[in-house]
């Protein structure tokens, strides 16, 4: 442990901003005469500013009560304002993922939707193709069986008797 030394000790008096707070020397007395510390606790001017103080001092007390309660209040009105946006954000959540279900459900199902309806579409485009092709097969035959009845000798056939 260090030896006690008086920080003044260096410089030979403390420094001007101290000089209004009380330095007591080695045996407790002041040495400085201008300044006075009053301990007598029990002298009437010291009752009547002790009972102005208390009266003061429960003033400020109830101030400080009051301060606390309406902190506190404000403290409960906080929590249960954010136990509330918690309550609402939830909620809207809740919502928000209800219509993502029931979004997907929609899209899956117009899939499903498009996809028959993709598949009619190339039976139908088959289909079609099919029809002109026969179509033309017929065009086809038509033209044929014409030349063949223009024919100048179609008349002498072989099955007139």
């Amino acid at each position: 442990m260090q030896p006690l030394t008086n920080i003044f000790s260096f410089h030979g008096c403390p420094p001007s901003y101290l000089s209004h707070f009380p330095t007591y020397g080695i045996n407790g007395e002041n040495p400085n005469p201008f300044y006075s510390f009053q301990t007598g606790v029990n002298t009437p001017q010291f009752m009547s500013l002790s009972s102005n103080n208390s009266t003061s001092d429960e003033a400020e007390e109830n101030q400080r009560e009051i301060i606390n309660e309406r902190k506190q209040r404000k403290k409960v009105s906080n929590r249960e304002s954010a136990r509330r946006s918690r309550m609402r954000k939830q909620r809207q959540m809740g919502e928000l993922w209800s219509q993502v279900m029931w979004l997907r459900n929609e899209n899956h199902q117009l899939l499903n939707k498009l996809n028959r309806v993709l598949e009619s579409h190339e039976k139908v485009i088959e289909e079609n193709a099919q029809l002109k092709e026969e179509t033309s097969e017929l065009k086809q035959m038509i033209s044929d069986m014409q030349l063949q009845n223009q024919n100048p000798f179609s008349c002498f056939r072989d099955d007139i008797v």
